[in-house]
């Protein structure tokens, strides 16, 4: 049984910027010197349109910030694009002498349902973006026709392994219809073209379960370890782990962590990002309304 501590809310925009105007979701860490982090969100401005942003925090005072980069690195991409309603990050790789991939969540706005998702990728160096591609890197395909989303890329030699969200269809409802997505598999030599076998790496657990996303994988001495999001009537925070990253065993009653009696995460958990630092584990979580309360930090003791 893990034992997750509350170290407390660490972030959310106050509205008064018209780009950063709400939420801060998808949360990810980067080391950018001794306890340093930056920690990468999507914001969304006062049109629902999501950009990602960044504040900067010392993990011995994380409540204090740093800095806050109200210039976004990733902006909703050109009209009619797979992201013109927006870019979330999703996911950084190291890609050795290219720099680091920044894998994106990339949306656009349906007619028949509210929208769809697709991962883009963006090569950063230096925290600059030098190329974004215009399009997806993964996308609906032939055996998965609706969309795909957030995604965690390793990089274990020469081998990229994915594990992402695949939506398996719509089901109609008022006011709109429901999606039902869970986590699916792919490997790939380069990080751009991705071979898809149709793996489920995490599926639903009982028919009121609907949505299963942002995994976060880790791999250890022990094996491979996955937290993620899933739902039925709210969002927490599920684990699983795995000999060889492919077959998952879902232990969701031991990840420890649960909603607070009041505040900002005590409707919701969901959308975690865990990171190793110094021996220690970290995770970036958000709160209710899907990032709109913002996002807290916790240690594993």
């Amino acid at each position: 049984m893990q034992s997750w501590e509350k170290i407390g809310f660490i972030f959310r925009p106050d509205g008064r910027d018209p780009k950063m105007h709400s939420h801060a979701t998808l949360p990810t860490a980067e080391l950018v010197t001794g306890d340093v982090y930056r920690i990468y969100f999507s914001a969304r401005d006062v049109q629902n349109r999501s950009s990602t942003f960044s504040v900067v925090v010392d993990l011995n005072r994380p409540q204090e910030l740093l800095e806050l980069n109200g210039r976004p690195l990733l902006e909703p991409g050109e009209l009619g694009g797979f992201d013109d309603s927006g870019a979330m990050l999703s996911w950084i790789t190291d890609a050795g002498a290219y720099g680091k991939y920044f894998y994106y969540a990339g949306w656009n706005l349906g007619v028949t349902v509210p929208f769809r998702n697709a991962l883009g990728l963006a090569v950063v160096k230096d925290g600059c973006v030098v190329e974004r591609y215009r399009g997806p890197v993964l996308d609906r395909s032939l055996t998965e026709p609706h969309f795909v989303g957030a995604a965690c890329i390793l990089r274990e030699e020469a081998l990229y392994r994915c594990w992402y969200l695949s939506c398996v269809g719509w089901e109609p409802a008022e006011p709109r219809p429901v999606h039902r997505y869970h986590l699916k598999y792919a490997e790939s030599v380069d990080g751009l073209t991705w071979r898809r076998d149709g793996v489920v790496a995490i599926d639903f657990s009982y028919p009121g379960e609907y949505a299963i996303a942002r995994p976060s994988v880790i791999k250890d001495a022990g094996g491979y370890r996955m937290w993620f999001s899933h739902r039925g009537e709210h969002y927490r925070i599920g684990y699983a782990e795995s000999g060889d990253g492919i077959r998952w065993s879902r232990k969701d009653s031991e990840v420890g962590l649960t909603v607070s009696d009041s505040g900002w995460d005590s409707a919701s958990l969901c959308y975690p990002h865990v990171f190793d630092h110094k021996g220690t584990r970290f995770m970036l979580y958000n709160g209710n309304e899907y990032g709109k309360s913002g996002f807290g930090l916790a240690v594993l003791r």
